[in-house]
């Protein structure tokens, strides 16, 4: 798939896969966050095939991809590398259920690159390792609790599935939110033990930590709000947390599932220098290939490592998957990769802005060049947290992306969410792009 991209075509293909999977999928779909539109067509787009910065779907229309599996696929797709490795992998046989050489190499690469890192352990998605960087930090304090911010996202499971999207209406005073289940299912036990608390308040969090004093497990955060379109911390804001929680003898957790190795070999940790206690992986770390991890300080870590804390998974670092994430962390290890991710990223970033001034659309292009979200708020200022989301125009972003999308470059369908930039994109890529944008902000 090389050249220009093209305009998009028909997507009657998508439509007729749709219809068809509704018989035998619940909801025609594998995953809630795939229920998602083709331009205003109500049905998900269905993907054929996907080489570098480019995917095709089964109407032949292709795209510049941007969402790149949430960022999972960090060196694009049917990487030669990744492809080559994994294919020697397949003939020897893809997991055994038992230890293998991979898992260790890859972990020594992560104590290597990640600040926080001294011992690691592996899951299959971010959702699991959340669930076992919890259980970790409750069985080395001896406490229940867990204080979460407003809006930001730690998987599907019940665990910490809290305020995730509240609405306005039942998400209770600013200072102190009230836990709101992401969806019918989570027991009342489990919502009880969340504290939530408003990103970016100095005070509220300090006032919620006196008011649970001696309760809380951990602290978790994305310090990147990658689902809250990329809510940056304000200035010492990551400081003051760890400042807090070594004061109170609290785990301070980052969830760098979409920042980790991304934003840099260290992640948003090294980025923002910051250093906490736990931090969770997946996404990039897997190359497209389900994986993930939680790794931590030894002394936090101590109590999983000596059989205390109970952690397991049949398909944990299987050899396919080490193998897919090792190839992939040593690329991200060479300085120049991830520098031209963020370049790449800060020129689209730049471009959207210029876009949205030039034809006087209030908009706030906010994150890092790696992941980063156009956000359409009333006065053009960047959001700071979860309730600032709530009032910003979120069906121009939208409209926004479907002229994206009938221009060739496919974005995340979320407002909510980021744009991720692949590490193969190239200049031709970003000019394409930013003619795109252009475009879709004078049909906007």
């Amino acid at each position: 798939m090389t050249g220009r991209i093209r305009a998009l075509g028909g997507t009657d293909g998508s439509r007729a896969w749709f219809d068809r999977a509704q018989a035998s999928l619940a909801g025609g779909i594998s995953s809630s966050s795939r229920l998602t539109s083709t331009g205003p067509h109500p049905y998900p787009l269905y993907i054929a095939s996907g080489s570098g910065t480019r995917i095709r779907d089964v109407d032949g229309n292709e795209y510049l991809d941007y969402l790149i599996s949430y960022g999972s696929a960090i060196l694009g797709h049917a990487a030669p590398e990744l492809t080559e490795a994994l294919t020697a992998v397949l003939g020897t046989g893809s997991m055994f259920g038992t230890c293998n050489t991979a898992e260790v190499e890859l972990a020594e690469l992560i104590c290597e690159m990640v600040p926080c890192a001294e011992l690691v352990r592996f899951a299959n998605s971010g959702s699991e390792a959340v669930q076992g960087a919890v259980r970790a930090a409750r069985g080395y304090t001896g406490r229940s609790k867990i204080l979460k911010f407003e809006g930001h996202y730690h998987g599907w499971s019940d665990t910490l599935a809290i305020s995730n999207r509240p609405g306005i209406s039942e998400a209770g005073p600013y200072g102190t939110p009230h836990p709101v289940p992401h969806s019918p299912g989570i027991p009342a036990g489990v919502v009880d033990d969340v504290v939530v608390c408003p990103w970016n308040d100095p005070a509220a969090l300090r006032t919620l930590l006196d008011a649970h004093r001696g309760e809380l497990a951990a602290v978790i955060c994305e310090p990147i709000v990658a689902n809250n379109a990329c809510t940056m911390p304000d200035p010492g804001y990551l400081g003051l947390l760890r400042e807090e929680c070594t004061a109170r003898g609290i785990v301070l957790v980052f969830d760098e599932v979409c920042t980790g190795f991304r934003t840099g070999p260290g992640g948003a940790q090294a980025l923002l220098d910051v250093v906490p206690d736990l931090a969770v992986f997946s996404k990039a770390l897997g190359g497209g290939l389900p994986i993930a991890a939680f790794a931590g300080q030894r002394h936090v870590m101590e109590p999983l490592a000596r059989g205390d804390v109970k952690h397991g998974g049949t398909y944990n670092a299987s050899p396919l998957c080490a193998t897919s994430a090792l190839v992939t962390l040593r690329r991200l290890n060479q300085p120049g990769v991830t520098k031209h991710i963020e370049e790449s990223g800060r020129r689209l970033m730049e471009a959207i802005r210029r876009a949205a001034h030039d034809r006087r659309v209030p908009c706030a292009v906010q994150g890092v060049g790696a992941m980063f979200q156009a956000v359409f708020t009333l006065d053009g200022a960047p959001t700071r947290q979860y309730r600032d989301l709530l009032r910003t125009d979120q069906a121009r972003y939208h409209a926004f992306r479907h002229e994206l999308l009938k221009r060739g470059v496919h974005a995340n369908a979320f407002a909510m969410a980021c744009w991720f930039v692949p590490a193969g994109v190239t200049d031709d890529d970003l000019d394409a792009t930013c003619e795109a944008v252009e475009e879709a902000f004078s049909a906007l």
